[in-house]
């Protein structure tokens, strides 16, 4: 991904800035998902096909890791180590996805179509943080 269209998508030419926005939104959409888990496991587990405990587990999961995700969104200056991390456990959620509906899961219709998707969009925020970080370590050297 070019610069230029990272910077489009963050808005600002400041690496260190895009990296803090991409790192919050998918902290806020992660939240999101959360919340509903949470708030909703069992209608939300009719509809996708999954049990309400595993959804309410995931909604767990997923509130925790957007707390971290958040807190290290709100560091002036997110160490590329965890960073680098975000970016791994956004693949391996992706992956896990993918995998989980190939050989396990049954989900509806509908949760087949929201699994794909929402792996998708992590793999997007994994890119975009991938890229903003080398971008700011570009600048930095």
């Amino acid at each position: 991904m070019s610069t230029n269209q990272l910077a489009v998508l963050a808005r600002t030419l400041e690496p260190q800035l895009m990296l803090r926005r991409f790192l919050t939104l998918d902290a806020a959409v992660t939240g999101a998902n959360a919340l509903a888990y949470l708030a909703l496991s069992g209608p939300l587990g009719r509809f996708l096909g999954a049990g309400p405990g595993l959804v309410a587990g995931l909604g767990a999961f997923l509130a925790a890791y957007a707390t971290a995700v958040g807190l290290l969104a709100a560091r002036r200056h997110p160490p590329a180590l965890a960073v680098r991390a975000v970016v791994e456990a956004n693949l391996a959620w992706a992956a896990l996805s993918f995998a989980a509906l190939a050989l396990w899961l049954t989900p509806t219709t509908a949760g087949a179509v929201w699994t794909v998707l929402q792996a998708l969009v992590v793999t997007g925020f994994a890119l975009l943080q991938h890229a903003a970080l080398r971008q700011r370590q570009e600048r930095d050297v």
